[in-house]
């Protein structure tokens, strides 16, 4: 396994610790009954997210923002290990990326201004220069 596929697995496992941190408050400020239900759109209740608290609505919002980076991220990763162009600086971008994502997790559910958006653009950066290296 190359690093940056080792890395894609630890960021997948974040992704999973993030669904644990968001579901369980979640599961808290919802219960049970409205989170096991269909969450249909229809009817007068607001949507769920802002049902939730203001800390597990933030949890959310970095869970799904985790979602979008990590494609892009599996991306740049599978173009590297397919074409062999592991390179220390490949490696070095992956390991970025990961302590950015982790990093971004407090960040957002604490409203570090303007620290969460630098987070965020530090470890969408090293997923640029991971695939432009695939490219060189």
């Amino acid at each position: 396994m190359t690093p940056e596929l080792l890395v894609l697995v630890l960021a997948g496992l974040l992704q999973g610790l993030q669904f644990v941190l968001y579901a369980v408050p979640a599961n808290l400020d919802l219960g049970l009954r409205k989170t096991l239900g269909p969450r249909d759109p229809q009817g007068p209740e607001a949507p769920l997210e802002r049902q939730v608290s203001v800390l597990t609505g933030r949890l959310g919002r970095a869970l799904s923002n985790h979602f979008e980076g990590l494609i892009l991220f599996a991306i740049a990763v599978m173009a590297i290990a397919v074409s062999r162009q592991s390179t220390p600086f490949t490696v070095l971008c992956a390991w970025v990326y990961l302590l950015a994502r982790i990093l971004y997790v407090p960040a957002y559910a604490f409203g570090w201004v303007p620290w969460r958006s630098i987070i965020w653009a530090t470890g969408w950066g090293a997923t640029m220069l991971m695939l432009t290296a695939a490219l060189i």
